[in-house]
């Protein structure tokens, strides 16, 4: 399969020209009571017809890839098409509530939240369930918050949160932004957790656990119960990071294995589009000795009413409000459409895709069996390249270089949406990159929009703005 990215060029050096390039007209600016210092003496603003701005914006989408482009098996993000539905929903008017009224002039949108609140308790095996948080990471700082909140209470001051080497680098964020000194599990040569490493990792410090089940490599911890019994006997915490779920919807709950919190990536798992820095949700579930932790304020319900109120000892707010309200929306309607079968369907497919995936291509998988993901090796190529040329095959590239546990790591998730047709084409695109030369590789991707650019000027030279432009 031949892929050639549309590249609509301004000029030789410029692409699709900026708005602000197009047809602009001076705005009139009318006497402000601000300092003339914080005003400006002319503005000039786009001037375009209907046309002109669609055309415009459609040509920027033809000149990305998206998960509509075509398959996005990023692993770990769970990069899923996510059906037009839920934006429907979420764009309803009644949808629009302004978070500053009152909860008896909102009862419909705390219904919602509550029952949400509810879907997630029991997805997950938990007790009770916060809304608040607007991302993962917040999510495991929340959970980290409640952690700590619960021993103090008790009258312990634990100072350490044991992290596996393959976990998510914001659990170790998490748990440092929180105050707690991390101590880092070496895994077992199965890929999974070492129980040995993680006796002598466990003390009268030892504050939490954090875990993914399945873990980065797409495992499943076989020992996840004699795990939980061991840091429950050293009277620490077990949390799960929700980053893994999708494998799990109707099959399995974490508070069944004996997990004490747990995160969701709602934006991951149950719709909205993830990346690009958002727009994210994070809920946190706890069993029940750790509701009392939650943040506040919690929805509630008291026979046909529902009110806002206070755990006892809450940790207070972590985000405004009740938390990105339609993030929450359109995961409330993906899983009120699926229903217990359709989750249990995903989840099944999900298992079914990456192993399938995995057993057609060439390169080395040195673990297995998967659940939603795998890990290859790009072996003496390098991985950075590899995931280049896969965009001339018209695919996105799977995530490169993590876990640093597999040398040059293809980290891929093709997810329960694609088909085998689709399955076969990322194959394809993998074998057909694993047989080329270094050259080729060094040289690609050859067929986008954008072609090879500098990685570290990109991340450390941002432009953030069009107004960067000018400086050129």
């Amino acid at each position: 399969m031949r892929y050639d990215q549309a590249r609509w060029t301004h000029d030789e050096e410029r692409f699709e020209p900026l708005l602000s390039e197009k047809h602009t007209k001076e705005a009139d600016l009318d006497d402000s009571p601000l300092p003339d210092e914080l005003t400006r003496d002319s503005l000039e603003l786009p001037d375009l017809s209907e046309p002109e701005l669609a055309r415009h914006y459609t040509r920027l989408s033809e000149m990305n890839y998206g998960v509509e482009s075509g398959p996005y098996p990023l692993g770990s993000c769970t990069m899923k098409y996510n059906p037009k539905f839920t934006e429907d929903v979420a764009a309803l008017p009644s949808a629009a509530v302004h978070p500053d009224r009152s909860p008896e002039t909102v009862q419909g949108t705390l219904k919602l939240l509550y029952d949400l609140q509810d879907y997630l308790g029991r997805i997950g095996g938990m007790d009770a369930v916060t809304l608040q948080p607007p991302a993962g990471a917040a999510g495991e700082f929340t959970g980290v918050l409640v952690a700590k909140a619960y021993h103090e209470h008790n009258g312990e001051d634990r100072s350490e949160i044991i992290v596996p080497e393959s976990a998510h680098g914001t659990n170790f964020a998490s748990a440092a932004l929180a105050g707690f000194d991390v101590v880092e599990l070496p895994g077992g040569e199965d890929g999974r957790v070492d129980l040995d490493a993680l006796e002598a990792a466990l003390s009268e410090e030892t504050a939490l656990l954090m875990l993914t089940n399945p873990n980065t490599l797409g495992l499943f911890e076989r020992d996840i119960e004699e795990i939980a019994e061991m840091v429950h006997d050293a009277g620490g915490l077990l949390y799960y990071d929700g980053a893994n779920l999708n494998a799990l919807l109707g099959q399995a709950r974490p508070g069944d294995m004996g997990f004490d919190i747990m995160h969701y990536n709602v934006h991951k798992t149950f719709a909205t589009p993830h990346g690009g820095g958002g727009p994210g949700a994070g809920p946190v579930g706890v069993v029940d000795r750790l509701a009392e932790f939650l943040p506040r304020p919690q929805v509630t319900q008291d026979g046909d009413k529902y009110e806002l109120v206070d755990p006892e000892h809450s940790v207070g707010k972590v985000h405004g409000y009740l938390g990105n309200w339609l993030v929450l929306v359109k995961a409330y309607a993906y899983i009120a459409r699926l229903g217990d079968e359709g989750l249990h369907d995903a989840s099944a497919k999900a298992v079914l895709n990456a192993n399938y995936l995995a057993s057609q291509i060439e390169y080395e998988v040195p673990y297995g069996p998967f659940h939603h993901e795998f890990v290859a090796s790009a072996g003496d190529q390098d991985a950075a390249d590899v995931a280049k040329r896969m965009l001339d095959y018209g695919v996105h590239p799977p995530t490169t270089k993590w876990p640093e546990i597999v040398s040059e790591a293809l980290m891929t998730e093709p997810t329960e949406i694609e088909n085998m047709e689709t399955l076969d084409q990322l194959a394809h695109a993998f074998n057909a990159v694993a047989n080329e030369d270094d050259e080729t590789l060094h040289n690609a991707p050859e067929r986008t929009t954008a072609r090879r650019i500098d990685q570290t000027s990109a991340a450390r030279d941002l432009r953030l703005s069009w107004h960067a432009l000018d400086d050129e």
